[in-house]
This record gives structure tokens, C-alpha cells and sequence, in this order.
């Protein structure tokens, strides 16, 4: 069990969301491009360093959940129960995740998003990271004894499952098709 976490990483978490949240509200006020790291500082009333040692970049504050996401997909796959299949593990976190991604606030960040080339290639560059961790999470499970490049070659094809099904204007029928591909290239991949 878990100790909850202390006073000190309490504060560290609300500046954290509090510079988060200022961000993407200016962002989506004024235009991504149009708001610089001084700007959010200044709102959020933390000095430039402060931002800075909690994101790595100005993309990273539009993609602030980001390491949530990575996490939820790689214990989708350690902490699915022994015997329950991976696809059908791997669908439903996809399919939470999509429909967060698809609920009625979000389309303005989304919007947002697709404005601006910074924030696509952000997002890709984000979506190879999470590939390979989730590649990783696949290789390292003795459950699933399959090559280094099917567990690669899944992995993206889950990301990009995500992708697509977050653009889509059926994101459920999107996710269901793509993950009828996944579960055929997965099964076929059987030793």
C-alpha cells in the first residue's frame, strides 16, 4: 500500500495543475501562438523557472496528462487479470481514453491542437514515446511470448488506433474497426 502523498508533493501537484490550467485557458483565449511562457507565468503568478520545472516545453503544458496516458495503457497490459486476453485489455483503455478525448469540453482543445503544427508534431513525437513504452510493457510480459517486432508493430498500431479513433466522426466504430486489425495481426503473431 502506498503512503498518501506529503504537504510538499500536495503543492508541488496544485502548481503544477494551477500552471496547466492557466495555459491552455490562455491558449484557447488568445491562440496558442500568440501566448509565450512569460505570459503563463506572469497568470499563473509563478516565476518562468517555476514552469520550467514542471514542463519541459511550452507543447507540454497543452499535453499535461500526457504521462497519465502512457501509464494507463502500460497497466492495461501488466494488470489485466492472468488469462484475460491483451486486445480486448488494450480496446478498453482505448476506448476510456477516446471517449475522454471525445467528451463535449474537449473539442476546443482539440481544435487547438489541430491549429497548430507545433502542437501536431509534439503530439506525434509523444505518440512514439508512448508506443515504445507500451512496446516495452508487451515484450516485458511472460504471458505474451511474442517477437521484439510484434510488440513494437502493436504498440503503434494501438497509438495510432487512439489517433484516428480521437479524429474520427465515429469514434466508437473507429476504435472497433482498428482493433479488429490489431486483434487478427496479434493472433496471427502466435508462436
Amino acid at each position: 500500500m502506498t503512503a498518501p502523498p506529503g504537504r510538499r508533493e500536495r503543492k508541488k501537484a496544485a502548481t503544477r495543475q494551477k500552471i496547466a490550467d492557466t495555459a491552455l485557458r490562455l491558449f484557447l483565449e488568445r491562440g496558442y501562438d500568440a501566448v509565450g511562457i512569460r505570459d503563463v507565468a506572469a497568470e499563473a503568478d509563478v516565476a518562468v523557472t517555476t514552469v520550467f520545472s514542471h514542463f519541459a516545453s511550452k507543447e507540454a503544458l497543452v499535453f499535461e496528462r500526457d504521462q497519465d496516458f502512457e501509464q494507463r495503457l502500460v497497466r492495461a497490459v501488466a494488470d489485466r487479470p492472468s488469462g484475460e486476453p491483451l486486445v480486448p485489455a488494450l480496446r478498453r483503455e482505448v476506448q476510456a481514453l477516446v471517449r475522454h478525448c471525445t467528451a463535449e469540453g474537449s473539442a476546443p482543445v482539440r481544435r487547438l491542437i489541430e491549429g497548430s503544427p507545433a502542437l501536431r508534431e509534439y503530439e506525434e513525437s509523444m505518440g512514439l514515446c508512448h508506443a515504445q513504452a507500451l512496446a516495452a510493457a508487451l515484450a516485458a510480459d511472460p504471458r505474451l511470448s511474442r517477437s521484439a517486432t510484434a510488440c513494437r508493430a502493436t504498440a503503434r498500431f494501438v497509438i495510432d488506433a487512439y489517433a484516428l479513433a480521437c479524429r474520427a466522426d465515429d469514434p466508437g466504430a473507429t476504435t472497433d474497426e482498428v482493433f479488429a486489425m490489431i486483434e487478427a495481426a496479434w493472433d496471427s503473431t502466435a508462436p
